[in-house]
């Protein structure tokens, strides 16, 4: 992987940073104590990326993530990744959670039998936790057992991801008729 730009750019949650390669989106990263510390996250991950002028297809990816962070119903998934730096176990796990829509959401063991292993909760959420592209695989809307909020690696824990979540709902409960559909 050969990670060419990277750039911060404002959305509902904070600063947040993209990098990328010539084949997709390399990874994201959620706001820091400040835009700076934000922005050295990412230095640190990709040391190779450069503050450049990002090409369409990452305006795009930018435009659709601040959209859904402001309540739009995306999944995101037209968003290109570059998985050259993805282990085949997290890539199975990140498959499957990219598939959850907006407003839904799966527990680390539902995600575990989805690849087929179903004794894996505990490997998914290490895998989750490793995610490079959160927000575009959604590890947000992987709950523990029971529906309980789980862990979050992301900057803020798990108030970030309850946040997330509220924006996703409230952007699901939006698009829902205010009385019932009955026939008259």
């Amino acid at each position: 992987m050969s990670t060419e730009g990277l750039v911060l750019f404002e959305t509902p949650i904070g600063p947040c940073g993209i990098s990328w390669s010539a084949r997709g989106i390399t990874g994201l990263q959620f706001p820091g104590e400040s835009a700076e510390a934000t922005r050295s996250e990412l230095a640190r991950r990709f040391p190779k990326a450069r503050d450049i002028e990002p090409p369409a297809f990452v305006t795009e990816a930018i435009a659709a993530i601040v959209a859904l962070l402001e309540g739009a119903d995306d999944d995101l998934t037209s968003i290109p990744l570059d998985p050259d730096h993805i282990p085949p176990f997290n890539q199975r796990v990140y498959d499957v959670t990219r598939a959850i829509p907006p407003g839904e959401t799966l527990t680390y063991g539902e995600v575990a039998a989805a690849i087929g292993e179903p004794g894996a909760a505990r490997a998914v959420g290490r895998a989750l936790g490793e995610n490079p592209y959160p927000i575009i695989i959604p590890c947000h809307r992987v709950l523990a057992a029971g529906g309980k909020v789980g862990g979050f690696s992301g900057t803020g824990g798990i108030a970030t991801k309850r946040r997330i979540l509220a924006i996703e709902s409230r952007a699901k409960l939006d698009e829902l008729p205010l009385f019932g559909g009955g026939a008259d």
